[in-house]
């Protein structure tokens, strides 16, 4: 938002505000702009441009009454996601862990945020020697078998804008060859899969198959993690037909009902 660019103690009193704004409309329902200048304190002129900042995410609108405003279309998206991410760590939880008591193996799912992978859920089979708590770390999309798997099934620009920035090298074995994994990405979407040797730690594999919405899109990744010595190549891709089975079970919980894995 516009309002929100600078970190300063003016940016910080104008996001402060605009939140004022929201929660008076969503008390009022509907309010002017002189109206909601009174109740937070400012100049008409400021209330009237927090009122643009809003009303250009959707966040609120004007009614066919001139200069009355409330709550816009924008919140329901917004909430609709946060619907999403509870419906993920709700409906997953159960499935992970039957597929690591199944696999012996950490179980995760994970979701995009900004360019980064973010592991919501996380199961640990008998097995697993992973002891390390994932769960909100940020993780990098083309180091981890997650990652790859968001990043494949992204639109083609904002595949692309994500690739434009620096692939950081974790161990010898991270993929930082941009054309390189971009061919790995078209294999990923082909083959339903995507896997990870040692790439964000030394001798830890994991692969990973989409998990997809309501509306067919993929809006989470399902992974199986593990020792290369249980997870080696030949062995990492037996992990797939599970996965994938598990995978979609949680896309029919989310609502999804198509053919397409």
């Amino acid at each position: 938002m516009a309002i929100a660019r600078s970190e300063s103690g003016g940016g910080l009193q104008s996001v402060d505000r605009a939140l004022q704004v929201l929660e008076l409309l969503a008390e009022w329902e509907l309010a002017g702009v002189s109206e909601i200048a009174d109740e937070i304190g400012v100049h008409k002129s400021t209330a009237f441009r927090l009122l643009n900042a809003l009303e250009a995410r959707d966040l609120v609108e004007q009614t066919t009454e001139r200069g009355k405003y409330r709550l816009g279309f924008g919140l329901v998206r917004l909430a609709r996601r946060v619907n999403v991410q509870l419906d993920l760590d709700e409906q997953a939880r159960p499935l992970t862990e039957q597929l690591a008591a199944l696999l012996g193996e950490s179980i995760n799912v994970a979701v995009l945020r900004e360019h980064f992978a973010v592991n919501v859920v996380q199961s640990r089979g008998q097995g697993s020697v992973v002891s390390h708590n994932w769960i909100g770390q940020l993780t990098p999309l083309h180091a981890t078998s997650s990652g790859k798997v968001l990043l494949a099934h992204l639109g083609a620009a904002e595949r692309e804008e994500l690739l434009a920035r620096s692939l950081d090298r974790y161990t010898p074995s991270t993929h930082t060859d941009v054309e390189a994994l971009r061919a790995e990405l078209d294999a990923v979407r082909q083959q339903g899969f995507a896997a990870s040797y040692g790439e964000l730690e030394v001798g830890l594999n994991a692969v990973a198959v989409p998990v997809r919405g309501a509306d067919g899109d993929v809006i989470a990744a399902l992974s199986a993690s593990g020792p290369v010595y249980r997870l080696s190549p030949e062995h990492l891709t037996d992990k797939v037909a599970p996965l994938r089975a598990t995978a979609a079970q949680l896309s029919r919980r989310l609502g999804y009902w198509g053919d397409e894995a």
